[in-house]
């Protein structure tokens, strides 16, 4: 199975732990995590991922997303393929940067793709193609479950 963790999901296990939903997810996140590092799933990694990540300004952030993109397995780069999908998907309404995570996870054949952000989440629902389903942490780790 093939995961794709957008940066918000890669930084959800760093974030303020005082409301349950954000616990939650940040504990599905760490356990995704260590599926990755068992072999029991696939982790998908991106320039959009390696890009966003270099830019984050906090260090201990940064170094976090760093190791667990390290652990991918396999790696999507930067292709006129990727940028045209991505362009298709920032008119249908999604953000730059999102819209180059969903069209990189597409590439790379994932079979899910992961966000923590509500928006892109509804959006990204409606325009991925393929066979790669768009959840929540919570809802990988149900899927994964089953």
């Amino acid at each position: 199975m093939i995961v794709y963790l957008d940066t918000c999901s890669l930084q959800r296990p760093l974030d303020d732990k005082t409301q349950l939903r954000l616990r939650m997810e940040a504990e599905a996140i760490l356990s995704i995590i260590d599926l990755v590092e068992t072999g029991t799933l696939t982790l998908l990694s991106s320039d959009a991922l390696a890009y966003e990540n270099g830019r984050n300004p906090h260090p201990t952030r940064r170094q976090f997303a760093r190791e667990v993109i390290a652990t991918a397995s396999k790696h999507i780069a930067f292709s006129d393929a990727v940028e045209k999908r991505a362009e298709e998907l920032n008119r249908a309404g999604i953000k730059t940067l999102d819209s180059l995570h969903l069209a990189s996870a597409e590439a790379g054949r994932a079979d899910f793709f992961c966000t923590c952000d509500d928006s892109f989440l509804a959006k990204a629902k409606q325009e991925a193609r393929g066979y790669m389903t768009v959840v929540s942490p919570l809802a990988l780790v149900e899927e994964i479950e089953k």
